[in-house]
């Protein structure tokens, strides 16, 4: 069966299926069980909001991959993989929340059936239960288990050609969030109001480009909340006096690009223009040193810098970004700390966020950006100023 939902032609997903062969046989595995729904939807096109149940796909080294979750979801399985009809198996719906039986006695039942002698599990996946590995060990004791965690979203991690084109339409929709957001916030207004407007802006899309729900909600913390890390919204006002940091990212067929900026609603003490001009100093710094062949902790030390944090230069700058489902927009496998000795590599593509404490509240700012074969690293969109004033 062919989808007429699928976002990229067949060669793509045999390019994927290739690389993800690849490094199951560098691992020696004969099977491979992925839990994350960003990497069953990399790799197979399934895209449904089911990630709250067990299912998964089997990826085996000389048959197509199966896709596996509870029955009544198999028809959307067949609607959004490129897999033929017969690779798609559901488990009946006694198994769901069932308190007797567990859903992975049936998957343990079809990995038996294919013969598999060693699997790789993401064992670290938000998406895999310690009680479904229980079950796998008791009902599958001669197969040889192996933490997979990993694995394919380092496969993912250099973006093709059509993805990136997806991400710099992701961008235009951070774009258009954006400016709504600085357009319409004031004092006064009611923080949902401003995060309704914004989905507004974000499911309408851009030109033909429909708009898909993001990984995580708006952040849009104020005052002395970004303090207190990443708050949602509330029915509070905007207070006059205060400065609010916008986070928000754009999703176009699940794949983010991410952008934060900070709104001061009213006066801007000169320490904060202060801050404000590190930061945007320690962004450009950032993006120029993300080069291809550069170690991670070399962009971070570049963006430390103009924020004074000497040799304590921290963590937490931002991530590998691309396909995403809740509850994170960033894989964790290359993450922008300071001991990290990940090599950039062209077609990287992350999310740079440098922050800092000013008066008890962070302020921030926040691009996408894509390592180029040579030469300062490509930014996706960016609306400017890069901070607004009410």
């Amino acid at each position: 069966m062919t989808s007429k939902r699928l976002p990229f032609d067949q060669a793509e997903y045999d390019r994927r299926l290739l690389m993800t062969r690849m490094a199951m046989a560098l691992a020696g595995l004969d099977a491979l069980f992925v839990s994350d729904p960003a990497n069953m939807q990399w790799l197979t096109g399934y895209d449904a909001w089911t990630f709250n149940h067990h299912q998964g796909a089997i990826i085996l080294q000389d048959a197509d991959p199966i896709w596996w979750g509870r029955q009544q979801d198999t028809q959307g399985a067949m609607h959004t993989v490129w897999m033929p009809e017969g690779c798609v198996i559901g488990y009946e719906s006694d198994l769901v929340s069932s308190m007797e039986r567990h859903p992975i006695e049936d998957l343990a039942r079809h990995i038996s059936g294919l013969g598999v002698q060693n699997l790789g599990i993401e064992m670290d996946s938000q998406h895999f239960s310690a009680k479904g590995f229980s079950v796998l060990l008791q009902v599958l004791p001669d197969v040889g288990f192996a933490d997979a965690t990993g694995m394919m979203n380092l496969q993912r991690a250099i973006k093709s050609a059509p993805e990136i084109e997806f991400m710099r339409i992701a961008a235009a929709i951070s774009d258009k969030v954006m400016e709504g957001v600085m357009k319409h916030a004031d004092v006064g207004m009611a923080k949902n109001q401003l995060v309704a407007l914004a989905y507004r802006d974000a499911m309408q899309g851009v030109d033909d480009a429909w708009g898909d729900y993001p990984a995580m909600p708006p952040m849009l913390p104020s005052g002395s909340d970004p303090a207190a890390g990443l708050l949602t919204w509330s029915g509070s006002p905007l207070v006059a006096g205060e400065d609010m940091t916008f986070a928000f990212s754009g999703c176009y067929r699940r794949y983010h690009a991410p952008l934060c900026r900070t709104i001061f609603l009213g006066e801007v003490s000169d320490e904060k223009r202060r801050a404000e001009a590190a930061l945007i100093e320690s962004l450009d710094a950032g993006i120029s040193a993300a080069t291809a062949g550069s170690k991670v902790s070399d962009v971070v030390k570049a963006l430390a810098g103009p924020l004074g944090h000497g040799d304590d230069i921290g963590n937490g700058f931002g991530g590998l970004i691309g396909v995403a489902y809740p509850p994170s927009m960033e894989d964790d496998v290359i993450s922008l700390n300071a001991d990290s000795e990940a090599v950039l590599e062209p077609n990287m593509t992350f999310h740079v966020c440098p922050t800092l404490s000013v008066s008890g509240a962070n302020v921030g700012i926040g691009q996408s950006i894509r390592i180029s074969e040579d030469g300062a690293a490509e930014v996706f969109g960016g609306v400017s100023p890069i901070f607004a004033t009410k």
